[in-house]
């Protein structure tokens, strides 16, 4: 009887250390410290409900590099995304497999756990939704989460991720969506000389600094904050992109006022994100400033900085060149490891 009753507690007490072996794998994925700077904005209200942890950021890193979410295993989101460019690609318009030409430029992705909108036209409230557009677009990546998830359901290494990022094997289109997520959101960017600067670490040129003063008179109205951009949806007249499935924010909304109005972008590391505007209208920053000088396309709705200034933002040779000088200083070298 002693020996059964032995049995029975050795029987109990490794069942006890598989179950505690097994909850401690799904609770052993600690929250990563975003190291978020003081003076940055809030996190949106999507981060706390999807926390970045050590695993589900590994898992949504393998997933972005991932060229099976394409159709024909050519495309990840990260032959698009490429860090050194902040993760942009230097192209006009982002183009998919078979050469297809995309809509758009490729957007940077840094500090989304701070922005409200995602994409151009702000189609998406919640970056968690955002990774299904590339997918199914067919100027991207032409295909299906459910194609996606056949192709990687046997992979034992997605096993092994997805068990320690949610605790079991179960590949899901949201554990997808939420890992991409939290590995994007941890990509921030904070450690530029104008970080620096304000750290009082290193001190700005003197053209940086004149570059500084303009950009506080004439930029920093649209441009403002640590993120330099308001996150508004604005036409300021650049060149029109004629496809006629463009139509800007007026996409989404679907109200005339918002024809070609797009997202402020964020200026940060804006050194490496050519070429600019919303379909890739200019190869460099001078040629933004060039047009800016020179005079904007009028529109009912072209935003007021320019409506009520002569469609233009009137600067000189030297002042385009400071600017750009201080908006160099916005470039992260930790962040794009260049």
């Amino acid at each position: 009887m002693k020996k059964i009753l032995g049995f029975v507690i050795a029987i109990l007490f490794l069942t006890s250390c598989n179950s505690e072996d097994s909850e401690m794998l799904a609770i052993d994925n600690p929250e990563i410290d975003l190291k978020i700077p003081a003076d940055f904005p809030e996190l949106n209200a999507f981060v706390s409900q999807n926390k970045p942890t050590q695993y589900g950021v590994e898992l949504g890193e393998k997933l972005f590099s991932d060229k099976r979410f394409s159709a024909d295993n050519t495309i990840s989101c990260s032959s698009c995304h490429i860090q050194e460019n902040a993760f942009t690609d230097q192209k006009t318009q982002a183009v998919g497999i078979e050469g297809r030409i995309g809509l758009r430029n490729t957007p940077s992705i840094q500090n989304l756990a701070f922005m409200k909108f995602y994409n151009w036209d702000g189609s998406k409230l919640q970056l968690e939704n955002q990774p299904l557009v590339p997918i199914i677009t067919h100027e991207e990546m032409d295909s299906s989460i459910l194609e996606v998830m056949g192709k990687i359901k046997n992979d034992a290494v997605y096993k092994d991720l997805f068990r320690k990022a949610f605790g079991d094997e179960n590949i899901t289109p949201e554990r997808i969506y939420k890992s991409i997520a939290q590995f994007e959101y941890t990509l921030i960017s904070a450690n530029s000389k104008y970080d620096k600067v304000k750290r009082k670490e290193v001190s700005f040129t003197e053209s940086e600094l004149k570059g500084y003063q303009t950009f506080q008179q004439k930029c920093a109205s649209c441009h403002e904050g640590e993120l330099f951009t308001d996150q508004s949806f604005r036409n300021i007249g650049f060149p029109l992109n004629t496809d006629t499935n463009e139509a800007g924010r007026a996409r989404v909304t679907g109200i005339a006022a918002d024809f070609m109005s797009f997202r402020v972008p964020t200026l940060r590391n804006i050194e490496y994100t050519a070429p600019y505007g919303s379909f890739g209208q200019f190869p460099t920053l001078k040629s933004v400033l060039d047009y800016f000088d020179n005079g904007v396309l009028d529109a009912d709705n072209l935003d007021p900085i320019f409506k009520e200034n002569g469609k233009r933002i009137p600067l000189t040779e030297e002042e385009k060149v400071n600017l750009i000088a201080f908006m160099k200083t916005f470039s992260d070298a930790t962040f794009t490891k260049r």
